[in-house]
């Protein structure tokens, strides 16, 4: 692709998007034979992982996070030079930022409603900056149906400020009507790309359908934010050779002689609560 396409997209429409309602898309930006080659990855690494202890982690009834390598998605360097993944990086983030995560979030058929949330407690550079810091980046790998359980959002509540709530993520029940209020449920298709804050208040909703409906997901960080403290991305040097500096002067990650599935951290105590 052209390096320059980027400046094809509108900065301050990226701004706007992000900085007003919290989340924007774009659709077709890739084509379903990549996407079905994107769902294939999935359900490869889903297989080596499902029973690895911390290797998939629940996020509610019959829901799964897993985080994984670039290396083990094909098209991840397509997703890194895409111009609009690009353009919106560089609006929002700077010239400097850094990927910090890959992973993959599986509603299966029976996952229930989750408590309203935000991905993590917000950083000081957005309550006194009032300046984002981090992006998530969703590529489904289905095309949605209201059955699925879309993602739902809150728009512009990436600057309620709720205080005295588990890891500064879930907002106190009283303030759940305002999220309700707003809820806009998500129904992209195969090929879209969305990018959103983190911090914009949002849920997934009940799988009522017979079919799972897996999400790729890419964290983007300022220089400023941490969010790579919490992950482990790890390359073999030949794929790091083989990489674009492009994509590797933007990707943060550990040097190994063999990948080895990350074991998560932590289960999110506060998404296995009943959200009602």
């Amino acid at each position: 692709m052209n390096e320059s396409a980027w400046r094809d997209y509108d900065v301050a429409e990226i701004m706007g998007g992000l900085y007003g309602p919290g989340i924007i898309g774009l659709k077709g930006a890739f084509d379903r034979a990549w996407v079905a080659r994107m769902a294939e990855d999935i359900w490869t690494i889903w297989d080596e992982v499902k029973e690895v202890p911390g290797g998939a982690l629940p996020r509610g009834p019959e829901r799964f996070y897993v985080e994984v390598h670039p290396e083990h998605i094909r098209g991840f360097v397509d997703i890194a030079t895409h111009p609009w993944f690009v353009a919106v990086c560089e609006a929002v983030l700077g010239p400097d930022y850094k990927i910090v995560e890959i992973g993959f979030d599986i509603p299966f058929p029976g996952a229930a409603d989750q408590p309203w949330h935000r991905d993590f407690a917000v950083p000081e550079a957005t309550t006194r900056g009032r300046r984002l810091n981090s992006l998530a980046f969703n590529l489904t790998a289905v095309d949605t149906r209201a059955e699925h359980g879309p993602f739902e959002i809150a728009p512009g509540t990436q600057w309620d400020q709720f205080e005295g709530c588990p890891k500064g993520m879930f907002p106190p029940r009283e303030l759940w009507p305002r999220y309700i209020e707003r809820a806009e449920q998500k129904m992209p298709q195969m090929g879209d790309i969305s990018a959103r804050s983190a911090l914009t208040v949002h849920r997934g909703t009940a799988n009522r359908s017979g079919e799972p409906r897996p999400v790729l997901v890419l964290g983007v960080d300022a220089p400023d934010a941490t969010n790579a403290h919490h992950h482990d991305l790890q390359v073999t040097q030949p794929y790091l050779d083989s990489l674009p500096s492009r994509v590797r002067d933007h990707l943060t990650y550990r040097v190994v002689e063999r990948l080895e599935p990350i074991v998560q951290a932590h289960t999110i105590q506060g998404l296995l609560e009943p959200a009602y």
